[in-house]
Formats: C-alpha cells, sequence, structure tokens
C-alpha cells in the first residue's frame, strides 16, 4: 500500500518500523548513549530506535527532546526515520540543527493515525510518500 504524508524534514530511506504503542518523550525516554527506550513502564522499553524507522503516534513535549534527538545523530544512535501522528515542531528542530552542522539526519514526516507495526518494512520517499514493502512480523 502506499501513503502520501506531509514532508517536516525531507529524506529518502527504507527500514523496519519500530511503533511506539505509548507516547512517548525522547528527553528522560530515549538514552542518547545507548539509543534504547528508557522510560518506566513503556510497552517499547529497552528497543533500541537506531536504525528503525520510528512511529510516534503520540508525543509528549519536552523542548528538551530536540538536544536528545541531536545527540542520537551526533552519535550514529538515530532512527532512519520517524512518521508522526500529530504535528510536532520539537523533534524537527533536532533534524535541521544536524544538517546545519552537516550531519546525516533522518527523515520527519507527519501522518495522523499511522496505520504501521512494528516489523513492517516502509520506503519513504523525498516528497513523503510511504510505500510498505514487507513485514519482518512473522505473527500477522
Amino acid at each position: 500500500m502506499r501513503w502520501q504524508a506531509e514532508v517536516l524534514c525531507a529524506g529518502v530511506t527504507r527500514g523496519e518500523v519500530l511503533r511506539m504503542d505509548a507516547p512517548l518523550s525522547f528527553w528522560g525516554g530515549v538514552d542518547p548513549a545507548s539509543s534504547k527506550v528508557v522510560l518506566a513502564g513503556h510497552p517499547q522499553r529497552g528497543a533500541p530506535i537506531t536504525g528503525k524507522v520510528v512511529v510516534l503516534p503520540h508525543l509528549i513535549g519536552s523542548s528538551s527532546s530536540s538536544a536528545v534527538l541531536l545527540e542520537l545523530i551526533y552519535r550514529k544512535h538515530s532512527p532512519l526515520a520517524l512518521i508522526l501522528g500529530q504535528r510536532d515542531a520539537i523533534l524537527p528542530i533536532g533534524v535541521v540543527v544536524a544538517r546545519q552542522m552537516g550531519w546525516r539526519a533522518p527523515a520527519v514526516v507527519l501522518l495522523p493515525d499511522p496505520p504501521f507495526v512494528s516489523g513492517d518494512m516502509l520506503s519513504i520517499a523525498k516528497d513523503g510518500s510511504i510505500l510498505t514493502t514487507g513485514s519482518r512480523n512473522t505473527s500477522r
């Protein structure tokens, strides 16, 4: 299937989805040294976000989340892309700053009610089109 997302920070990538099943703030919720979700009680606690297409249907705001994302990018622990279910300026700021520094940074797109689940394989184009390319989730 194909979806059209709104581009917040353009990029081209292909990878496996890690869907956050509960709201998450990068500040206090993701360890920038290991890229693991560390928020107590979070369903994805312990899961690394490095090299994943991270789907965030709901966010918990913290202006410091952009700094955590920037640190992840600097350490080469960032996700391949972020698919946001609601408009956010904080995470894209981290991407914009990283690109100003000349660092490779993830694409960020907006797609309300993103239908993707962990294990889905997606391609994201520069224009924001998202194409499912398979699934590593064998239980579906």
